[in-house]
């Protein structure tokens, strides 16, 4: 089997006393839908900042064979395109639709032509196009979440790291992200999803890790941890 795009091996991490994380691994290779669920607090969002230089661990994190942390920031990891949309979503309200995806494009080389990708972003959002000189504050939960998927497009993401994409939306708003999503993964992108609603998670996941107060406690095939007994239990209220 090829080597996996991002290999967390034994990664811990702790906020203050409290241990956030206990010696996870987990392996994501390209063209997957890799889905992380648990309830909450069980460490899944800290995992994330891990990976993305936000936050101090132990262990090892390494994207394409290269160990991230260390001299590599956050910055030089965007740069090698692994691009984090937060929970909350985190836009810059103040600013226009259009402007966000601007800065989207920041970590870009200059001179880069980025019409394609933002062509490609209200091709996928067309109610971003149609609100593109609105002040994204004003944009609905739904619209708002699209904005900081397409913001995090705009960069040419190698890895997409996805936080509680459905998190606060109303049910048909949650198919559609996860639509997007689908249509994302088929386009070639490699998605690592971290998602309180696991039925809909796990449906569109190639493979699957449930976390649990900081630890890895199953994995599985989308399919398999769907259908497992305790999962439902758990998780899908079965």
């Amino acid at each position: 089997m090829s080597e996996p795009l991002l290999k967390v091996e034994n990664v811990a991490a702790s906020y203050g006393s409290i241990v956030a994380l206990k010696s996870v691994s987990l392996e994501v290779y390209e063209g997957e839908i890799v889905t992380i669920v648990g309830a909450n607090g069980a460490g899944k969002t800290t995992l994330l900042s891990c990976i993305s230089g936000l936050m101090p661990y132990k262990g090892s994190i390494a994207f394409k064979g290269e160990k991230l942390g260390g001299k590599i920031d956050s910055a030089g990891i965007v740069e090698r395109g692994v691009i984090q949309v937060p929970e909350g979503r985190q836009i810059f309200s103040d600013m226009t639709v259009h402007e966000n995806l601007l800065m989207g494009a920041y970590s870009r080389k200059k001179g880069d032509n980025i019409q394609p990708e933002l062509d490609e972003v209200y091709e996928l959002f067309p109610r971003l196009e149609e609100r593109n000189w609105q002040s994204a504050g004003t944009l609905s939960g739904g619209e708002q979440q699209m904005l900081a998927m397409g913001r995090a497009l705009m960069s040419r993401p190698k890895l997409l790291m996805l936080d509680e994409p459905s998190m606060g939306l109303a049910p048909i708003l949650v198919e559609q992200i996860f639509e997007i999503i689908r249509t994302l993964h088929k386009a070639g992108t490699t998605i690592l999803l971290v998602e309180q609603n696991a039925q809909a998670a796990l449906s569109i996941a190639d493979r699957g890790y449930v976390l649990e107060t900081g630890k890895i406690v199953t994995t599985g095939t989308g399919a398999e941890l769907l259908a497992s007994p305790a999962i439902k239990k758990a998780y899908l209220g079965g």
